[in-house]
């Protein structure tokens, strides 16, 4: 493989970490395809070869269902990490078609069945509760006592899992998804897999009370969901659960605190912005367009191909970079400005194609439902420490966030 242009940027660099997009800028100056050496892949920055390569049938999430792992030189899954990727076979997430376009067609149906919008009510309703519980103090990390409970409570209930489990079933997800940060240790390998064999213990015997007592809740609905007579198995419900659990306030958790960041940093007329509906979803719509909560995603190769100067050959990966193609002038005026009310804001942060993110509407729900009721009861807010960003790239979201008010 050619590996011209290099870029060389260590993503646990605490620089980088607190501002990846001057890195972006110098990458995205090398050519529309870069050599990220300390990942040893191409990757693309610009808003247009993103979005087009999320499209293409040339690339997916896996390759194992086109070669087997000897073909493309792959060794073994480790022993150890046998019960993580276990889960991984069976996620909507990893999977192309045929498998990919059955699992995405029952979650849709039992998404669909309990339409997300009826949602409106119950997270302004958690946004009150948590300011309740905060405002007479004055201070608070933002991030632990508004940003974290509101998508949990809202994921959890969503399911069908108890609101008390919320402690318990966030420590699993992080332990699980810190096997996607940049080197990884060993520590962090045992324990995601000791979360995962957890998680799947509850999940497991939840789906099977559910079975027997069935409720309005989504993974009743997931057990129902049927299309031209396949079901979901009990391996492919309890996947989809953890998946949704997951991701479902992962991103959401750092989307509302990288976007309040953003607001109190840039001095934005929130009263103002947040006074109609249509201004509220367009201001929303540019929190996640400018300091997206996810920063890259990966391909893999299905054939040998050629993309944007870079040689492929099929296995291997190539990073779709976020944060790089919301900020790409050629596709916003002013990248690095906020502005309340950019015309045709459309982000790539919730990706493109068929793994578009499912639960796009419910984060999206999420950040226009709470932010305006956070800055009604609280316009004096301010930050009252620097924000420190979290070192796990490729995510991107905060330690804490400090206000006072």
């Amino acid at each position: 493989m050619t590996q011209r242009p290099i870029f060389r940027q260590s993503p646990t660099d605490p620089v980088f970490v607190q501002d990846p997009y001057p890195a972006y800028e110098r990458m995205r100056a090398l050519g529309p395809a870069v050599f990220w050496e300390d990942y040893g892949m191409w990757c693309l920055t610009g808003f247009e070869a993103v979005g087009a390569l999320f499209r293409d049938r040339r690339f997916g999430r896996e390759v194992l269902h086109v070669a087997s792992r000897a073909e493309l030189g792959w060794p073994e899954i480790p022993a150890h990490l046998a019960p993580f990727y276990a889960v991984e076979a069976h996620s909507l997430l990893e999977r192309e078609p045929p498998v990919h376009t059955r699992l995405r067609g029952l979650v849709n149906r039992a998404f669909v069945s309990r339409a997300v919008e009826r949602l409106r009510p119950r997270i302004a309703a958690l946004a009150e509760e948590a300011i309740d519980g905060f405002e007479a103090e004055g201070r608070v990390d933002l991030l632990a006592r508004f940003a974290t409970p509101i998508p949990v409570i809202v994921i959890a209930e969503l399911l069908g899992v108890p609101a008390a489990m919320s402690d318990r079933l966030l420590d699993w997800s992080h332990r699980m998804v810190a096997m996607y940060q940049f080197n990884r240790t060993r520590a962090v390998e045992d324990s995601a897999v000791a979360a995962t064999e957890d998680f799947v213990a509850f999940m497991r015997g939840y789906v099977e009370e559910r079975r027997s007592r069935p409720a309005d809740d989504l993974i009743s609905h997931l057990i129902a969901a049927e299309t031209a007579g396949e079901r979901l198995t009990t391996d492919e419900l309890v996947t989809t659960c953890i998946l949704v659990l997951n991701a479902g306030h992962e991103a959401t958790v750092h989307a509302i605190g990288n976007g309040v960041k953003a607001l109190l940093e840039t001095g934005v007329d929130t009263a103002a912005a947040f006074a109609t509906p249509a201004g509220t979803e367009t201001l929303c719509e540019e929190l996640l367009r400018y300091d997206a909560p996810l920063h890259m995603f990966t391909r893999y190769a299905l054939e040998d191909v050629e993309i944007a100067g870079a040689r492929l050959n099929r296995g291997d990966e190539i990073g779709l970079l976020l944060g790089a193609a919301n900020r790409d002038p050629a596709r916003f005026a002013d990248p690095a400005r906020l502005l309340p009310d950019r015309a045709d804001v459309a982000s790539l942060s919730f990706g493109a194609g068929i793994h578009f993110c499912i639960g796009a509407p419910l984060a999206r729900l999420e950040l226009q439902a709470a932010l305006p009721v956070l800055f009604r009861r609280l316009p004096g807010l301010r930050l009252a420490a620097p924000p420190v960003y979290a070192d796990r790239y490729h995510f991107h979201g905060l330690e804490r966030l400090d206000v006072a008010w």
